[in-house]
């Protein structure tokens, strides 16, 4: 059993940053994919990024390349996604979820795990 806590949500200024982090309980998160969704008012939740169980591998929605990136520290058992460059269409809730596995998963009924949310707000 994992249990995710999300946290570092808020609001900003488009063009600003926020540092998203998912403290994980557990003794074997280092085996565990960990990715980070998000779910804008209306709208169905989406995928954002992933990461790999060793951090060796990641993989981003098309709508945030080059502006969020996704890290992990294992020794912490804590996964980060950093997000810059931000937009009022980045508005959502953001979820961070995982899945014991060696493989990158980007669908939602792949992970096994779920927080609670964080609320990320961008103002115009």
């Amino acid at each position: 059993q994992v249990q995710l806590v999300e946290s570092g949500g808020g609001l900003v200024q488009a063009g600003g940053s926020l540092r998203l982090s998912c403290a994980a309980s557990g003794r074997t998160f280092s085996s565990y994919a960990m990715g980070w969704f998000r779910q804008a008012p209306g709208k169905e939740r989406e995928f954002v990024a992933v990461i790999s169980w060793s951090g060796g591998s990641t993989y981003y929605a098309d709508s945030v390349k080059g502006r969020f990136t996704i890290s992990r520290d294992n020794a912490k058992n804590t996964v980060y996604l950093q997000m810059n460059s931000l937009k009022p269409e980045d508005t959502a809730v953001y979820y961070c979820a995982a899945r014991e596995t060696m493989q990158i998963l980007t669908r939602e009924f792949q992970f096994d795990y779920w927080g609670q949310g964080t609320q990320v707000t961008v103002s115009s």
